[in-house]
């Protein structure tokens, strides 16, 4: 009983977050098992990127900044970002820009979630781990993934000498983003919630910017309102 209790504390914040951002979407909602097949696409990947991760590691060794940039955030966004533009990118669901931000999100805490399980099973969790689990590294997951999503989404519908622009920038922000946080919670020995507490309140703020824009630039939103001024 008490491990069925952990491991639903573990997977409710990665379904909590991805039904907010799912129901953040304004006009278009995306088919549910579409979201499903991202999130269990993100679940499945963990292990191919631990493979990576762990040959990274015994061939460049692991000092600080190699591994916050390289092994572990340049490895888990790549493998998300490749999944994500090889599945979804030219699929016809994807049909408005915030549609990158629900599929991105959809991989990105799918691998959050597991990887949550996994620290609940293997390391001495407890409610308040992994409350602090909630609010970092799954909720950053989950902005990572939407920042991602937002460029593949301007990528998706802008002009062709822009598209590649948008793509890198889909793939190198997450890496950087992510990575300023591993760094920052390898190398700040003491008092290090009083530097990635900001830096999450700015992702958020940041990333609901970032869902605001991408709704502003449905091509649905005039079918809405035609439909509400007839009413």
């Amino acid at each position: 009983m008490l491990l069925f209790s952990v491991l639903t504390a573990a997977v409710a914040p990665g379904v909590s977050l991805l039904t907010y951002l799912y129901l953040r979407d304004r006009y278009e909602a995306e088919p549910i098992h579409m979201v499903a097949r991202m999130f269990v696409l993100g679940i499945l990947v963990v292990v191919p990127i631990m493979v990576i991760q762990r040959g990274l590691q015994l061939w460049l060794g692991d000092h600080s900044v190699w591994f916050a940039f390289g092994e572990s955030a340049g490895v888990e966004e790549f493998v998300k970002w490749f999944v994500l533009y090889h599945v979804i990118y030219n699929h016809t669901e994807f049909d408005e820009p915030y549609d990158g931000i629900v599929y991105a999100a959809s991989i990105s805490l799918g691998f959050a979630t597991l990887e949550n399980v996994l620290y609940a099973i293997y390391s001495p969790a407890t409610f308040g781990t992994l409350l602090v689990r909630a609010l970092l590294p799954v909720s950053g997951h989950a902005l990572f993934g939407i920042m991602m999503g937002y460029y593949l989404g301007k990528a998706k519908f802008a002009p062709k000498h822009l598209s590649k622009y948008f793509i890198a920038i889909s793939l190198v922000l997450p890496v950087l983003l992510h990575g300023t946080y591993d760094w920052i919670m390898i190398t700040v020995r003491t008092n290090w919630m009083w530097f990635i507490i900001p830096f999450m309140i700015v992702l958020w703020i940041w990333g609901l910017r970032k869902m605001n824009h991408a709704n502003s630039r449905s091509p649905f939103r005039f079918l809405v309102r035609e439909d509400e001024i007839k009413l």
